[in-house]
């Protein structure tokens, strides 16, 4: 009873589009292409299946592992944040900092799984989302994100011609101006919490 009352359209809408635009998986259709072309195939049911394992652990584990650090989760949620801003920037302006220099031969797990779809931005992105969100609504935004991976992946030539190469340049611009939008928005919100959360522990001291 209680996930279904945390159940909300909004959430997993606006949870959704963050990690669509985070994940960028249209955006990567270029790659993608330029993989297969290659000689590496891509087998888009083991990628995706992959995906969500790395995904949903994340979610559950994330925290664990930063406990492990003493860090808590909006230390992390503000240098995520930092993070997102640079991904967004990538693909607003073009460059690349974060490089796809994973070993030849395993294309569907690297450079597809890991950096393009599971990422440090959509790792550091989750343990943000989680911050603001119910699990259950980011669990299934996760689901549908992945399901949306599994399209795109077993029809990535009909995505191209469908988008065309402009359509797939502008989609990644405005998913980076989002992605900038949402970089501020979890920025600021956390660096509020912990703010205050310096400020209660000093008003305790003295």
């Amino acid at each position: 009873m209680e996930y279904l009352v945390a159940l909300s359209l909004k959430e997993i809408a606006s949870t959704f589009m963050v990690l669509f635009a985070v994940i960028d998986i249209t955006g990567s259709v270029p790659i993608i292409l330029q993989i297969m072309e290659k000689g590496n195939p891509v087998n888009a049911f083991k990628a995706a299946g992959l995906s969500l394992v790395v995904l949903v652990a994340f979610l559950f584990i994330g925290e664990v592992v930063l406990s492990l650090f003493s860090v808590d989760v909006s230390s992390f949620a503000v240098a995520g944040a930092l993070v997102i801003f640079v991904l967004a920037c990538e693909m607003i302006f073009g460059i690349e900092v974060f490089k796809n220099d994973g070993p030849p031969g395993a294309a569907t797990v690297v450079p597809l799984v890991f950096p393009l779809i599971a990422g440090a931005g959509t790792l550091t992105t989750l343990v943000s989302l989680r911050a603001e969100y119910h699990v259950t609504n980011i669990l299934i935004a996760v689901l549908l994100n992945v399901i949306v991976i599994y399209i795109v992946l077993k029809k990535v030539s009909l995505v191209e011609k469908i988008f065309g190469k402009g359509g797939v340049y502008l989609l990644r611009k405005v998913f980076g101006i989002i992605l900038l939008a949402v970089s501020v928005k979890l920025f600021t919100t956390n660096l509020a919490i912990l703010i205050n959360t310096l400020n209660s522990a000093t008003g305790n001291a003295n």
